[in-house]
């Protein structure tokens, strides 16, 4: 598939999450990383622990801030997103994600990152403080034990319209997944997948600032 990049100098960046970015008006998902979800609490170093997926978007918005970004087209993923290999003032921002262990290299659909990983790893840096649960695998408890209280036990997917009419969709692994309740005389409902709700007209959380 022929590559594309597309350039963005002075385009507002928005920071969705710690490997998803809104720049120029189209979504991109960071190919061959994977970021703690915004939720996401992870072990530390002295036993305890500390907001993994909150200090991942924290360190995207300063990698963008304020910074011309470009993104190298690698195709899309089930969601519409596009994946890219992306950088801000030159810099490749999945790569870094990598090195600060804010990600982990995403073996399951590249190996671009995994000697940077091992790098990281050595350091004991960010996500290699302490052994952690891996983003993919928060995402697979979280999906297994929100399916006894959804109506339907394979859908458990929250539709919300928020105060300003806006058709947000909350994932099991979402920050606000717990505080958000489902009224369908509004019009709210239930999905039993992302590609479900995203085909019916909601969208996922922003998390990050513009």
């Amino acid at each position: 598939m022929p590559q594309s990049i597309q350039a963005f100098a002075g385009s507002p960046v928005h920071v969705v999450d710690g490997d998803t970015l809104d720049v120029g008006g189209i979504r991109y998902r960071l190919h061959g990383i994977d970021a703690p979800e915004a939720a996401q609490v992870c072990a530390g170093r002295d036993g305890g622990s500390w907001k993994c997926g909150q200090d991942s978007i924290r360190v995207m918005e300063e990698l963008t801030g304020g910074k011309s970004v470009e993104c190298d087209d690698r195709g899309h993923d089930a969601y519409g997103r596009t994946i890219a290999v992306c950088t801000a003032a030159g810099v490749e921002i999945n790569a870094l994600m990598i090195e600060q262990g804010m990600a982990w290299a995403f073996r399951k659909y590249s190996q671009d990152y995994v000697k940077a990983e091992d790098a990281a790893r050595r350091r004991g840096v960010g996500i290699w403080q302490a052994p952690t649960e891996t983003a993919w695998d928060f995402r697979a408890h979280k999906w297994k034990s929100s399916l006894s209280a959804a109506p339907d036990r394979a859908c458990p997917i929250k539709g919300n319209i928020n105060r300003k009419h806006e058709r947000i969709y909350h994932v099991p692994w979402s920050k606000d997944y717990g505080k958000t309740r489902i009224d369908v005389a509004k019009g709210e409902r239930w999905f039993c997948t992302e590609e479900e709700a995203i085909a019916a007209g909601w969208r996922a959380p922003l998390w990050g600032h513009e």
